[in-house]
């Protein structure tokens, strides 16, 4: 039996799809890493209330998420980065919720706090050892994300450090860089504030932790929005659309705090 390599959200279970299962509905949903809890927990609501109605989620990056919708290969494509300029003459990007972008190292660093500044000139290379932020004598691994990546590209916008960066490791998940930073004493990378775990350590940026709160406020500057990408002018299915208006409704505001982000719906 062929097993996709789509996610499915049904109930309270995250599992794969297999051939020939029957679902009166169908919503697929493709694209940014980031987005994975954000879409658990809306689907898994989603489907609560409609049970015949299946949700599929494809974790590829929103780079190919947009691309997927631009194709017509999925009903929603997911972003973790606004759209561009040339995106927005075919596509519409609607805002879910917002997402602060975390610092994260090893445990064992005792660093608290980086600045954007420092942020930058740890990227670009022009800081390469710890001691020159007061930490140990030892040289900083820079982890980071894929070309293609909303979370690379928020990261990369707000440092203005686009084609700068010199990573060590360009990884393809956000759980790739928490797994990596809590297995090496000298990494530091970057990931969403959903993916906060005990395994890393999540510094501040400019004395400000990254919160509910903060994000939404705007103090803490570290962040980017999660958007849902349609293809301009053409209209969902009777199913998709029914998810779609469900995502941005108030009702799920509390879901949306609960899978680590910031609700935007009023």
């Amino acid at each position: 039996m062929k097993v996709s390599k789509l996610v499915t959200f049904i109930g309270f279970t995250c599992g794969v799809i297999f051939a020939g299962s029957a679902f009166a509905g169908n919503v697929s949903t493709d694209g940014s890493t980031s987005m994975e809890k954000v879409i658990g927990i809306l689907s898994e609501s989603y489907h609560k209330a409609n049970p015949d109605v299946k949700v599929t989620y494809n974790p590829t990056g929103s780079g190919a998420g947009i691309t997927a919708a631009l194709e017509g290969r999925t009903d929603i494509g997911l972003s973790s980065r606004g759209l561009k300029a040339d995106e927005q003459k075919k596509l519409v990007g609607t805002t879910v919720a917002l997402d602060g972008i975390i610092m994260v190292v090893n445990p064992g660093n005792k660093l608290k706090n980086l600045s954007l500044e420092q942020i930058a000139k740890l990227y670009k290379g022009e800081i390469t050892n710890w001691k020159e932020l007061g930490g140990v004598d030892a040289p900083v691994v820079l982890i980071g994300r894929e070309a293609g990546s909303g979370t690379r590209d928020g990261f990369e916008s707000v440092t203005h450090t686009k084609n700068a960066c010199k990573y060590r490791q360009e990884l393809t998940s956000t759980g790739d860089v928490i797994t990596t930073v809590s297995q090496n004493p000298n990494a530091i990378g970057y990931a969403s504030l959903s993916a906060v775990s005990k395994k890393i350590s999540v510094l501040s940026v400019n004395g400000i932790r990254a919160s509910e709160a903060s994000v939404k406020d705007g103090s803490y500057k570290l962040q980017r929005p999660f958007v849902f990408v349609t293809v301009k002018d053409k209209a969902l299915s009777k199913d998709a659309q029914k998810f779609y208006d469900y995502a941005l409704s108030k009702e799920v505001a509390p879901l949306i705090v609960k899978a680590g982000v910031v609700p935007v719906a009023k």
